[in-house]
């Protein structure tokens, strides 16, 4: 098997994240109607993510194996003002993108990269790490509780005729 390697990002992965940005849209549009198309958004929105990740001292997080491409993930540390909630729960990290190419995923490269973020944000005091997911898309949630997360809160939908 090759060797995995995490490394944080640089802007020369930029072709590459912009990539899976797209990759993880259109994914994401298969599973839910409300997700708009990869080449649409792109730009714009993984330029949002890493003004989020500079501003919010999170990090973005490439996988690589044998110099290929395999994925990323992005996270920043996310403060609210819950009030129900405690201090610790209102600062939390936040992993708001991660992606796994096709021809890489069923090897555990979520994992290690779930693993890297965690580390990061846990240098800067973060004791908990959040992360939504689609409803449908199963095998993300698979991923996500066999790395040891469990459900938070859940949000509902219902289309409203007009």
């Amino acid at each position: 098997m090759s060797e995995v390697v995490i490394r944080p990002a640089t802007p020369a992965d930029l072709p590459d994240l912009r990539r899976a940005v797209v990759e993880l849209q259109e994914y994401e549009r298969r599973l839910h109607p409300t997700r708009l198309p990869g080449e649409q958004i792109a730009d714009r929105y993984l330029a949002w993510l890493q003004l989020q990740a500079a501003e919010k001292s999170g990090a973005t997080f490439v996988a690589e194996i044998d110099g290929g491409f395999a994925g990323f993930a992005i996270g920043w540390i996310a403060q609210y003002h819950n009030i129900p909630e405690s201090a610790e729960a209102n600062r939390f990290g936040f992993l708001s993108d991660i992606c796994v190419m096709p021809a890489y995923r069923g090897q555990r490269i979520a994992h290690r990269l779930l693993m890297a973020m965690e580390r990061h944000l846990g240098r800067a005091g973060i004791t908990r790490l959040r992360l939504y997911t689609l409803a449908a898309n199963a095998s993300a949630r698979a991923s996500y509780e066999s790395a040891g997360f469990t459900p938070y809160e859940v949000v509902y939908e219902k289309p409203v005729d007009g």
